[in-house]
């Protein structure tokens, strides 16, 4: 009999794939407070000193609301264009540049400070996975995605690794094309509707679906009014607030 099939450490909704893809930030490490934080302190320095025509569109960055709207999940470059767009702004292509750079030196000293960790119930689950031999593969636009998962001490359970730096050496686009998640998915050797997706972000959750995958759960960290629903309106099959619910145990099931 197979073992994963009689002693399985997760949900049904899992049960079905054969590989499981995740995002870093915000679903594996706490990293995404830390970019949220780089994101607002570069852009109230930018709408300082070149304030939007519009007296409405003048207020600070918003490190919630903001980040999960424009930058979220999308590359430094993506992220910074979307913001300023919002803002009634047109920036040209050098203008993006110096904020995304900006922001990669803020995070670098936010996170030469600070850290990060791996969050609880995500390295449960990758524990209960990596134990029944399931590949699973951590991607992210963020080029320090490595060190990240080296930092939270996980790195190690993963079968490959999609980050920036790769994704800028083969000219992948970021999400939500499904570039990223596709490029791990070979990696580990499945089809990507043999695979799952688990995302934060919309434009991940998006790019899930967009590629055709098995299953997108969606992890809800906020806990807002709307984020379930836009996490499922994006694509998610499945919305938890946290990935220590995708252990049969916390469904009372026997393993």
């Amino acid at each position: 009999m197979n073992r994963r099939t009689a002693r399985s450490p997760v949900v049904p909704a899992l049960r079905a794939v054969r590989a499981v893809v995740f995002d870093t930030d915000g679903v594996i490490t706490d990293s995404a407070r830390v970019h949220a934080a780089a994101w607002k302190e570069t852009f109230d320095a930018f709408l300082r000193d070149r304030p939007p025509a519009d007296p409405a569109r003048r207020g600070p960055f918003d490190p919630v609301g903001d980040y999960l709207r424009y930058v979220d999940g999308r590359s430094r470059l993506d992220g910074a264009a979307s913001f300023l767009v919002s803002r009634g702004l047109d920036p040209t292509p050098a203008v993006v540049e110096s904020v995304a750079a900006e922001k990669e030196r803020r995070f670098v000293a936010l996170l030469r400070t600070g850290g990060v960790d791996a969050y609880p119930g995500t390295v449960r689950l990758l524990w209960s996975l990596d134990a029944t031999g399931v590949p699973m593969a951590a991607v992210s636009a963020s080029r320090h995605a490595r060190e990240l998962l080296a930092r939270a001490e996980v790195l190690d359970l993963f079968d490959a690794v999609v980050d920036g730096v790769e994704a800028a050496h083969l000219g992948l686009p970021g999400k939500p094309d499904p570039a990223l998640f596709l490029e791990a998915a070979r990696r580990l050797g499945e089809p990507p509707e043999r695979c799952a997706v688990v995302e934060d972000a919309l434009p991940g959750v998006e790019a899930g679906r967009r590629g055709g995958f098995g299953l997108v759960v969606g992890v809800d960290r906020t806990g807002g009014p709307d984020t379930v629903a836009a996490l499922r309106g994006h694509g998610a099959g499945l919305v938890v607030r946290d990935l220590a619910e995708l252990l049969a145990e916390r469904e009372g099931e026997p393993w």
